[in-house]
């Protein structure tokens, strides 16, 4: 049971992390770009399936299939030799990504008891103060 709360946390902070991408610069020729804090798909085989299954929930969709990616040096430089270490592909956030990265359905149903609540409140001392008054 804890094992399937670890992987959810997982899945949403991958989620988190492809929601603080951003595109730093955009090298020439050939229109490369460069992203900053990149969710890299070979690090750890569980972020693929963490992000197949945002696909699967409709948070993310793919922008691009096959994309040639690559990493820097430990010192920020370019590598030597060839740029790419490999294909990968560019996820795009999608509005339920966004809600579920900001748990606002989890806010609409805590709104909701909270209404629901109020409105019996509401009604059962309504007919305490008539019963009280005849």
């Amino acid at each position: 049971m804890f094992d399937g709360w670890r992987r959810e946390r997982f899945i949403r902070k991958t989620l988190r992390r492809l929601a603080q991408q951003r595109v730093a610069l955009i090298l020439q020729p050939g229109n490369v770009l460069v992203v900053e804090k990149a969710v890299m798909v070979d690090e750890d085989e569980g972020v693929m399936a963490a992000l197949q299954t945002c696909n699967l929930r409709g948070w993310v969709e793919v922008l691009s299939n096959a994309i040639p990616h690559g990493k820097l040096t430990p010192e920020g430089k370019l590598p030597e030799g060839s740029l790419y270490s490999g294909i990968a592909p560019v996820y795009r956030l999608t509005e339920a990504g966004w809600s579920a990265i900001h748990r606002s359905h989890e806010w609409v149903v805590a709104t909701f008891v909270i209404v629901t609540i109020t409105l019996i409140a509401t009604i059962i001392s309504i007919f305490i103060v008539t019963s009280l008054i005849r």
